[in-house]
């Protein structure tokens, strides 16, 4: 029913008899345990870590909870006595466990009345699809002495925003021992302080390169524990780039991590000929998000490097992408080639590319990857905006990787899906002989460690 026009009406206590009786039927779910959970600040792992919950009596416990504080007080608030009723004590008993998806049915019957004080005794009582009783007692009301009769009002839609997709990726890049890692410059607290948290979570073995005396007053001012790591000295930001890139170069750091300097500033060490990690393949940018409405994670490239790619740059672009979802699992990614329209105009240059990868593509010149575009960002998201479109496409509606046409509207759709839609974004750099981590002062703790696991997994894919 909807319930802009459910009307609610009270039972006044002259009203109402012993053994008048109300029921609520509702299926439990893990969002009522997750909310209960956010209400009551009871974030014990029993009622929120899946894993650590299918080995415990959380169903017992928290699922009960919710049909106390919930489908009981729903009954005496909104049917008997109703609309003005006044909760004033309760006994209640657990009889059996309750998981999520069944279906219970809460009764209240009246058994007392009080009528010098309006109050009301009612028996309490829950039972399962089953007819087995999971709880019963007894609650006691004070009952309202003036009718009302109003509309129900419309509950908020309320959204529980999970992160699933970067739990797995943290959980896979543990699993073996951390990397040394070379960070260029780790001279403020944001990138110092994603060092100490990927070190602790066994991601990442740190070497931190720039002066060490900074270093050390940073992780002093905000109380960060460095003392395990290795400090090799460098003067300046520059010199720093250029060390930690020659330590990964010469085998002695596996990965390579961004810290406060220039993106640029250490770009340029890794493309030097002769000195640095350059491949043949052109260097791209991947985020790689976490987006709690969409159904599994979603790369957008390039949205941190290259400025205006051309047609060439975008298949190296592409081709990288497409690599990286490999290792992430996805074995045929569906690449949408983003533009403005989902149709060819001569006028667009971003079309007329997007064609042309996808015909590339068919040529084997783009392997790995199932390519369709150019797609709007809608139609490549959404099947329904898709199908509303009359698109037919294996890539439609079902992305795994966005290709912008531009570093600007690559920019504002990931920040626009982190800052709006509430994604967590990890960022790499692709193309050189090593995964490149880059954090940004936006990233919270999840993005950062999320940027190191990615990485650890591309580089431990690449040693197999």
């Amino acid at each position: 029913m909807d319930l802009t026009t459910e009307l609610l009406e009270n039972r006044i206590f002259a009203d109402i008899k012993i053994g008048d009786s109300a029921s609520i039927t509702r299926e439990i779910t893990n969002e009522d345990i997750v909310l209960f959970s956010m209400i009551s600040g009871d974030v014990n792992p029993a009622h929120l870590d899946p894993d650590y919950a299918s080995t415990s009596l959380f169903h017992h416990v928290i699922a009960q909870g919710v049909l106390t504080a919930g489908l009981i007080s729903a009954v005496l608030g909104t049917k008997l006595p109703g609309p003005g009723t006044i909760y004033l004590g309760q006994e209640l008993k657990f009889r059996a466990p309750v998981s999520p998806g069944d279906v219970i049915t809460a009764t209240c019957t009246v058994t007392a009345l009080v009528p010098e004080k309006h109050r009301v005794v009612l028996d309490c009582r829950c039972v399962n699809g089953e007819g087995k009783e999971v709880l019963n007692g007894t609650a006691t009301v004070q009952a309202p002495t003036e009718k009302i009769s109003r509309p129900a009002i419309s509950l908020p839609e309320v959204r529980l925003l999970r992160h699933q997709h970067f739990r797995g990726l943290l959980a896979r890049a543990t699993s073996g021992a951390p990397l040394p890692t070379a960070i260029a410059y780790p001279c403020d607290e944001v990138s110092l302080l994603a060092a100490v948290e990927a070190a602790g979570r066994g991601l990442i073995a740190p070497i931190l390169v720039g002066p060490a005396a900074r270093i050390h007053a940073t992780a002093a001012a905000h109380q960060l524990e460095i003392a395990a790591f290795p400090i090799v000295e460098a003067a300046t930001a520059h010199e720093a780039a250029a060390m930690a890139v020659a330590l990964v170069r010469n085998g002695e750091a596996r990965l390579l991590m961004k810290g406060a300097l220039h993106t640029d500033d250490l770009l340029h060490e890794v493309m030097h000929t002769g000195t640095g990690l350059r491949t043949g393949r052109r260097l791209s940018h991947v985020f790689v998000l976490d987006v709690p409405t969409y159904p599994r994670p979603l790369l957008v490239t390039d949205a941190a490097i290259n400025i205006a790619p051309t047609l060439e740059d975008k298949v190296s672009i592409v081709q990288n992408a497409i690599e990286l979802a490999h290792v992430l699992g996805v074995e045929a990614p569906r690449v949408a080639i983003l533009a403005a329209v989902e149709t060819i105009n001569p006028a667009m240059q971003a079309t007329l590319d997007a064609a042309a990868l996808c015909k590339m593509a068919d040529r084997g010149q783009i392997t790995g990857g199932v390519l369709d575009g150019p797609l709007a960002f809608d139609n490549a998201i959404s099947a329904a905006a898709a199908a509303q479109k009359g698109i037919v496409s294996p890539v439609a509606g079902q992305a795994d990787i966005l290709v912008v046409p531009n570093i600007e509207a690559g920019n504002m759709l990931a920040k626009q899906l982190t800052f709006l839609a509430n994604a967590d974004a990890a960022g790499i750099v692709l193309g050189a002989s090593v995964p490149i981590i880059l954090t940004s002062r936006a990233d919270d703790d999840r993005a950062r460690l999320a940027s190191c696991a990615v990485a650890a997994i591309m580089a431990a894919a690449a040693a197999d």
